[in-house]
């Protein structure tokens, strides 16, 4: 009751405003009948009650970004964390540079004694072979070391030592003349002046080589003396084997015990 009370004295109050203000618009346009009246403001009027609240305003616009804080101090350290699960084997990558040599490393133990050898054994096929050429014994009864070739009928040395050269001769038909010959030079001479069927011959000698010497079986002296025969039933065989090595070195063509 008393807020309806209060706003009908507040209109009244603006209605009697409005109209001393009118009056005062109307004074002021009359034309003055005497300058010398002097005027006076009126009373003013008891100030009014205040107005409703007025509606929210409408948002403002977004501010700038403010500047980025100091950093703050280091937390403190959390606890330890599982371990995780292994995770997949990556690709190999690739080869490193070569690495420096390393040191020279301790003298071994002593290596196995080791035994040189060298030995071969081999047979006549065909008889009358040619003259003053190595004889080419063609059948091969030892020749594990491969010092002795078939090919040319030669023995080669390949270690330096003393050996036992022997040869057993099937002689048939005519004279025989047969020399063992090393290096081109005639070492040992055996002959045999036929008699009929069937004769023996046979010689042996030890010697001395060098790796590299040549050893081979000759006939010489002319056809006549060519009586070297081979066949099943006889043999013409010529052979050789190391007594002992002299060379410092021998393990390239030795076996160990």
């Amino acid at each position: 009751m008393y807020l309806k009370t209060s706003s009908w004295a507040a209109i009244n109050r603006m209605k009697l405003w409005i109209i001393l203000l009118a009056v005062a618009v109307s004074t002021e346009e009359m034309p003055r009948q005497n300058s010398c009246v002097d005027r006076y403001p009126g009373i003013p009027g008891n100030p009014g009650h205040n107005g409703l609240p007025g509606r929210d305003g409408r948002d403002g616009t977004k501010g700038e970004k403010g500047d980025t804080g100091d950093l703050g101090p280091i937390g403190p350290k959390g606890q330890k964390g599982e371990i995780g699960i292994q995770g997949e084997i990556g690709l190999r990558g690739p080869i490193g540079p070569k690495g420096h040599m390393g040191p020279k490393g301790e003298v071994g133990a002593p290596g196995p004694k080791v035994i040189a050898r060298s030995a071969f054994s081999v047979g006549l096929t065909a008889k009358f072979p040619p003259l003053n050429v190595p004889i080419k014994f063609d059948k091969v009864l030892y020749n594990s070391f491969d010092h002795y070739s078939t090919e040319t009928g030669v023995f080669t040395c390949q270690i330096s030592g003393v050996y036992y050269f022997t040869y057993h001769i099937t002689v048939f038909s005519r004279n025989m003349r047969v020399a063992l010959v090393k290096n081109e030079h005639r070492m040992l001479h055996t002959a045999d002046m036929y008699q009929g069927a069937e004769d023996q011959a046979s010689g042996g000698i030890v010697l001395e080589l060098q790796k590299g010497d040549r050893i081979w079986l000759q006939s010489y002296g002319g056809e006549t003396f060519n009586g070297l025969f081979a066949d099943p039933d006889d043999d013409t065989v010529f052979s050789g084997f190391l007594l002992f090595s002299t060379s410092e070195a021998p393990a390239s063509v030795a076996s160990s015990i």
